[in-house]
């Protein structure tokens, strides 16, 4: 009996021993990183307000995604990203606290314990799983593959982000997967939830999609596309006054494209057509259509390599008033902004200065002045510092 035990005891230690040889888990690369930033910029038109935001026919506008505050001094946001890469997966943590934060996170302000909860801080958190050398996948919440800029400051030439920017999507919570046919050309295809939103408000989902090539070393290219249902799930009654849209087809076609011209002079554009399709007014009413759209130009020449200078172009037209974008009286309006951002190097690569001149002018009256009046421009001038580590 003795022996039988025995004879057990290690045929079970040998399978516990193989098992877990056969689990080990390969190491694999943990990186942290982050940064934050601060400003100061002056509007000339010097408003009552101290905003930069402009009016809209109910109050305050959005003339300004980010860089909201006039006449004062402000802080941005602080990150704190964690990347563990493996063989066969990567995990990325990606959180942000402070007023860009929030701004740039605002689907999640419901959270799951109520207001401000803790999905606020989460500006990204996904997995990706590398099934071949040239297909993976990835599942979780993950920034857009929409548009030129990113909400991270240090990555984006200008510190004030674009109209294009500001109207297009933040994030997305789904899955997708991507194909890399070569290291010059690629194709991303998922399913996500309705558009900047932790929880998705009706059963359908959205179709997003990406095709990148490289036509030649230096110059990229990006075909974007988001097809998505964003009607509440909620059904409204004309008798009683609650109105809703049962349909809501919202699409956004994007090019993106960049190319290093010199080791010193660099181009990129922008260009978005979106439009929005729904009967909006009432349930049963007359099937609406609104289309907005515009096209970013951006160059940058580095005359050391501790100090560049950066102009950016853009026109953005939302006269339909598909988008939040309006005039003073709440009509929908188009706007030509031109920035100039310098770029200054300094502690050994993780302080960044950036002085900016932008002027907005639109097509309607759209800022205060200091005297109440209104006025069709407004041009800021200020300065960003940001660390980065």
């Amino acid at each position: 009996m003795k022996k039988v035990i025995l004879l057990i005891s290690s045929l079970f230690l040998g399978f516990t021993a193989q098992a877990q040889d056969t689990t080990t888990v390969a190491p694999g690369k943990f990186t942290f990183s982050g940064y934050m930033d601060t400003y100061y910029f002056g509007n000339f038109n010097n408003p009552k307000s101290q905003s930069n935001l402009g009016l809209n026919g109910s109050g305050v506008g959005n003339a300004r995604a980010f860089d909201q505050r006039a006449g004062q001094f402000g802080i941005g946001l602080v990150q704190a990203k964690a990347v563990y890469s493996a063989s066969k997966v990567d995990a990325v943590i990606d959180l942000t606290f402070g007023p860009f934060s929030d701004l740039g996170n605002y689907g999640n302000y419901i959270g799951p314990l109520g207001p401000g909860s803790t999905s606020l801080a989460i500006k990204q958190a996904y997995i990706t799983y590398k099934a071949t050398s040239k297909l993976s996948f990835t599942a979780g919440q993950f920034g857009t593959h929409i548009g030129y800029e990113v909400i991270d400051a240090p990555v984006n030439y200008n510190y004030s982000l674009s109209n294009l920017f500001n109207n297009g999507p933040f994030y997305h919570i789904g899955l997708k997967a991507q194909y890399a046919f070569s290291d010059r050309a690629s194709l991303m295809v998922g399913l996500v939830n309705n558009v900047d939103n932790l929880y998705d408000n009706n059963k359908k989902k959205g179709l997003i999609g990406q095709f990148f090539f490289s036509p030649v070393s230096g110059w990229n290219v990006y075909f974007n596309a988001i097809l998505s249902n964003e009607a509440s799930q909620a059904v409204g009654n004309q008798a009683t006054g609650i109105v809703s849209a049962k349909d809501a087809h919202y699409q956004l076609f994007d090019l993106t494209t960049t190319y290093q011209v010199t080791s010193k002079f660099f181009l990129g554009l922008n260009a978005a057509s979106g439009s929005q399709k729904g009967d909006y007014q009432n349930l049963g009413g007359p099937v609406t259509s609104k289309s907005w759209g515009g096209v970013a130009v951006y160059s940058n020449y580095a005359f050391t390599n501790k100090f560049g200078l950066g102009v950016r172009y853009e026109t953005f037209d939302n006269k339909n008033g598909a988008r939040a974008l309006t005039d003073a009286a709440g009509n929908g309006a188009s706007v030509n902004s031109i920035t100039v951002t310098g770029n200054i190097t300094a502690a050994d690569g993780h302080l960044l200065f950036k002085p900016e001149l932008r002027i907005d002018s639109y097509s309607a009256n759209k800022f205060e002045k200091n005297d109440g009046s209104l006025t069709t421009s407004q041009a800021t001038l200020g300065m960003a510092a940001i660390f980065k580590f």
